[in-house]
């Protein structure tokens, strides 16, 4: 199977069209198509030669490699993708609307989650592969590709199955295209990218945008105020703990400027007593931080249950009394299996 032209950087595509011999300016009008135009076939970009489409084609085959296999959209606009890769295995993402008119992008970083939150459907099967730069890219283009004409994504959220900073390099040519000015042109102050909190990876993301000057933002997925209880929902604590991955973050801030966000998903239960959010208070009262508190989605297979909307209400106002700045994020996409590994789950069962 042909590689996709989407796997290439652009310094990297623009020494393929030398070599296919193709004047430089033929390259800028391909992208064109597919970023500005949403354009995905070779065979539609009618600015091009019947030669130079049939050379692309010939060489390239399509743009992209995945298959739709599930479209879904819920009663609040959310619309969901399941894409297939030749290779037989399956991710989601996702397009969310709001009503400050904002259209974001959330999208996947491997096939499966090797994290093993307790709590998430993404880890549920384990964890399987990296994507690739066309893979990441690729998703992004389809839910861009969803909207209107004459609209475009305005932000971006690396928060679908997997752990990004594992799979930083792909990643991170993915959003050079995303970002770039003949790309989808984000900013890339509207690019957010969630980790579990992996110390040596926020770590190397401050370096790259020190060294690029690209900011984005970081969100780190804690869960859980003290080591205990996040060993229990986030396995993965038990390598580093909350002092050290506060430490990579603080870091984070001092070398890109960046303020961190703490996504502190709420189970009811678990970890959504009042002591809970004064305990969090406590680590983040002298940060330059603000924490994402995240209702819990219900996921069929666990036992976990969403919290009630007076214990969402504590545990944002002691966090508030604390002197913590708050956000809390709704659920979206009710009813097309929203949560991250839903979707994939349920078909892969029904294959």
């Amino acid at each position: 199977m042909p590689v996709t032209l989407l796997n290439f950087t652009r310094s990297e595509q623009a020494a393929i069209f030398a070599e296919l011999g193709l004047p430089p300016f033929r390259l800028g009008l391909v992208r064109r198509w597919f970023f500005a135009r949403k354009t995905a076939d070779f065979d539609a970009m009618s600015d091009l030669s019947k030669d130079h489409r049939r050379l692309l084609t010939d060489r390239f085959g399509g743009v992209f490699q995945g298959r739709e296999i599930v479209h879904t959209k819920a009663a609040d606009s959310t619309e969901k993708l399941l894409l297939e890769w030749p290779d037989g295995h399956r991710v989601e993402c996702v397009l969310l609307r709001d009503d400050r008119n904002h259209r974001t992008a959330c999208v996947s970083t491997q096939v499966g989650f090797a994290m093993g939150c307790t709590f998430c459907a993404s880890g549920m099967d384990g964890f399987v592969r990296h994507l690739s730069r066309a893979e990441i890219l690729e998703q992004i283009l389809r839910l861009n590709a969803l909207l209107p004409p004459l609209e475009r994504l305005t932000h971006l959220v690396v928060m679908g199955t997997g752990e990004p900073l594992l799979n930083l390099d792909a990643l991170l040519s993915a959003l050079d295209d995303a970002t770039a000015a003949d790309g989808l042109d984000l900013s890339v102050r509207r690019v957010t990218i969630s980790t579990v909190g992996i110390p040596s990876g926020i770590r190397d993301l401050a370096e790259s945008v020190v060294r690029t000057g690209k900011g984005y933002k970081l969100a780190v997925s804690l869960h859980a105020p003290n080591d205990e209880l996040r060993r229990q929902i986030v396995p993965q604590n038990r390598f580093s703990g909350i002092a050290e991955i506060l430490r990579a973050s603080d870091d984070y801030f001092t070398q890109t400027g960046r303020r961190v966000t703490f996504e502190y998903v709420l189970i009811h239960g678990i970890n959504d007593r009042p002591e809970h959010a004064r305990q969090l208070a406590g680590l983040l009262r002298h940060r330059t931080a603000i924490v994402n508190v995240i209702p819990f989605n219900p996921i069929p297979e666990l036992e976990f249950r969403s919290p009630s909307a007076a214990a969402v209400k504590r545990f944002v106002e002691t966090l508030e009394h604390g002197g913590i700045p708050v956000k809390v994020r709704f659920r979206k996409g009710d009813g097309i299996d929203a949560a991250c590994g839903q979707l994939r789950r349920s078909k892969n069962r029904e294959s």
